[in-house]
């Protein structure tokens, strides 16, 4: 868990760590898109869209979602950690981290590369899956954050971000991609049926063709297998002798 009490974390570090976002803001609950996925280190505290104005001339942090959990894109979050060794994900042309650990899917531990506070399977040569478990690693291991936060004192919020929720679905995984810039990670949407299947067979008279009705690709298996099986093959031709 993320040691809240240690004296040398800041406040603003603690509550964005903690702090439970795109929850419904209860000031404008009869408004649309009131989830509070704006974080100000300033004030320390989640806003709504439409708790911006007053805040408009303090360091603002967009929130995202992936898979259900906070992220914040890398450039941001480098202005204000040290990012170094923690994994990011690339979406949308845009990398991102996440802000605290993911439920573990599993407890095997296997040869490989983990992260060293929760133990998540990792790519080379990363050692944290998230910027909670580096600042809980070095609480632990140090107990210091010297040399690991950056003083920024002008953190603007793109007009265009708060359209830009970048949320995935129970069914988005995310996948490996090739090194490059920070070697982070792909994160694609992969659904489950993308097209539809059409088979066609010859009746066993007349040779008239009929189409089955369409079934999405993701069909059980062994029902497709037993049209293909039932289609009859035509009688063999013998090659001419010479």
């Amino acid at each position: 868990m993320f040691v809240s009490s240690s004296s040398h974390v800041p406040r603003w570090l603690q509550v964005l760590l903690t702090e439970k976002f795109y929850n419904v803001c209860i000031i404008h609950e009869e408004a649309k898109k009131n989830e509070k996925n704006v974080y100000c280190l300033d004030c320390c505290i989640s806003l709504c869209p439409h708790c911006l104005s007053p805040h408009r001339s303090h360091r603002l942090l967009q929130i995202r979602r992936y898979v259900y959990h906070d992220v914040i894109r890398l450039d941001d979050a480098a202005k204000l950690i040290d990012c170094n060794s923690v994994q990011s994900y690339t979406t949308n042309s845009a990398k991102v981290v996440f802000l605290n650990q993911r439920p573990q899917t599993r407890n095997f531990r296997g040869s490989g590369n983990f992260c060293s506070t929760c133990d998540r399977s990792l790519q080379d040569p990363y050692h944290f899956c998230s910027l909670s478990c580096k600042i809980n690693y070095l609480v632990r291991t140090t107990d210091s954050l010297c040399g690991y936060l950056f003083e920024c004192n002008y953190l603007p919020l793109l007009e265009s971000g708060l359209d830009d929720g970048l949320m995935m679905t129970p069914d988005s995984v995310l996948e490996p991609s090739g090194s490059g810039g920070y070697g982070g990670v792909d994160c694609r949407t992969t659904l489950a049926c993308t097209a539809t299947t059409e088979i066609v067979r010859k009746k066993r008279t007349g040779g008239a063709a009929f189409r089955l009705p369409f079934r999405p690709a993701c069909s059980p298996v062994s029902e497709i297998s037993a049209c293909l099986m039932n289609r009859r093959k035509g009688n063999p031709q013998r090659a001419p002798l010479h």
